[in-house]
């Protein structure tokens, strides 16, 4: 069987040889179709990565929660821009004094000013935050210090700004104890924080922070929070407190029997499940969109098979006469089929890992955390697919080899 395949491959080669830039544009099809699947599902695993080291860099335990209801698996109004009144800080309050699994809180609001320091003037988003904000998320503060929770309940004027923000307002100058204002309010600088870069699709160098009771009460005029945040003590107990909190806020907010509630509470570790299977989704989607390229080069293949059997038939009735079998006959045209197939999935290979790597570098050219992921499950299916498309497109010219009538072949002009 083995002699059989190497005699073949090497009458494959003469036979693609003697026409060479047709079999190079059959084959072509198939590394643009190869290359296309590639780098699909490669840019698709490291953007799958950056959006997961988001979620996973602010923590795999803690717990979120928003105003308004929301299906099991799906996300509350206040995620599409509608506003709810229905959280405050009292219910964020009232959670950490009732559960002990919860190790600090932050209540969350947002909001848009032109920030100014003597001539320079910005237009800025801000959030208002609670003081335990830095053991929430992890943050670290690079100069000064964060606001404290006497400041937060006292309506103090005091900010904290990102690395980039700073520098955006004082350039080299040292912001701590400057003053800064918000439209016709003035604030201190108390805190800087440490530079972190760009981080996919956030930037934490350019963050404002003031207390979120001065945020709601003097920027906004507000008595509700956009969101809030809990850190729990493990993530085995992240169930545990899910339920917990769902008890007290329903008590809070007087919401007996079944009544829906008029809020939705999140963990890391379900935004990490539910963006992995969209991003799964998405990714094999847009993978089946480029291996539609594939099909397109395998009916290249198939068309220039028939064009060879035309060309070759007298030889095809020539070995026939001499002996040949019919399966002989379709077992060579086959062999030329999978061999045009896998030299073009070959080729298409390595131009895909080509791109794959020229777009990582670009892209971390940009600042993002972007990994050059190119994984077994691409290669084995890049070979799979190319075998499957040389023996599929080459099954009908192969069977209409081996019909061929050796006397019909001999007097064919």
């Amino acid at each position: 069987m083995i002699p059989q395949i190497y005699r073949s491959m090497k009458m494959a080669w003469k036979n693609l040889s003697a026409s060479k830039f047709r079999t190079f544009l059959t084959i072509l099809g198939i590394v643009i179709g190869i290359a296309s699947v590639i780098l699909v599902m490669s840019v698709g695993a490291s953007a799958q990565q950056l959006i997961l080291g988001q979620i996973r860099s602010v923590g795999s335990n803690l717990v979120g929660i928003l105003p308004g209801a929301s299906e099991e698996s799906g996300p509350p109004a206040s995620a599409f821009g509608v506003v709810t009144t229905t959280l405050t800080m009292e219910d964020v309050e009232a959670i950490i004094k009732q559960n002990p699994h919860v190790l600090a809180a932050s209540g969350y609001v947002s909001g848009s000013s032109t920030v100014s320091y003597k001539n320079e003037s910005f237009a800025m988003t801000y959030q208002g935050v609670s003081a335990e904000l830095p053991l929430v998320e992890s943050i670290m503060i690079g100069e000064g210090r964060f606001f404290t929770a006497d400041e937060n309940k006292g309506l103090s004027r005091v900010v904290v700004l990102g690395s980039e923000r700073a520098h955006d307002l004082f350039g080299d100058l040292d912001p701590l104890g400057k003053t800064v204002s918000f439209g016709d309010l003035n604030f201190s600088v108390v805190g800087v924080l440490e530079e972190r870069g760009s981080s996919g699709f956030s930037n934490p160098d350019q963050t404002v922070y003031v207390p979120v009771t001065t945020a709601q009460k003097l920027l906004l005029g507000i008595d509700y929070i956009s969101l809030a945040r809990m850190k729990v003590d493990t993530e085995d107990n992240i169930p545990l407190v899910t339920e917990s909190i769902r008890n007290i806020l329903r008590d809070r907010h007087d919401l007996e029997g079944d009544k829906e509630d008029d809020f939705s509470v999140r963990s890391t570790a379900e935004a990490l499940s539910t963006i992995t299977n969209i991003t799964n989704v998405l990714k094999y989607f847009l993978t089946f969109v480029a291996g539609i390229s594939l099909f397109v080069g395998g009916i290249g293949i198939m068309n220039i098979m028939l064009i060879a059997l035309k060309q070759r038939i007298r030889e095809v009735g020539l070995r026939k006469a001499l002996g040949a079998r019919n399966a002989d006959i379709q077992f060579q045209f086959l062999v030329e089929s999978v061999f045009i197939s896998l030299a073009g999935g070959v080729l298409g290979f390595l131009l895909g890992v080509g791109l794959t790597y020229v777009a990582a570098v670009i892209v971390q050219s940009l600042g993002y955390e972007w990994e050059f992921i190119l994984t077994l499950q691409s290669a084995l299916v890049a070979l799979v697919v190319v075998l499957i498309i040389g023996i599929f497109f080459g099954l009908y010219p192969a069977k209409k080899a081996a019909e061929v009538s050796p006397m019909e072949a001999l007097r064919y002009e």
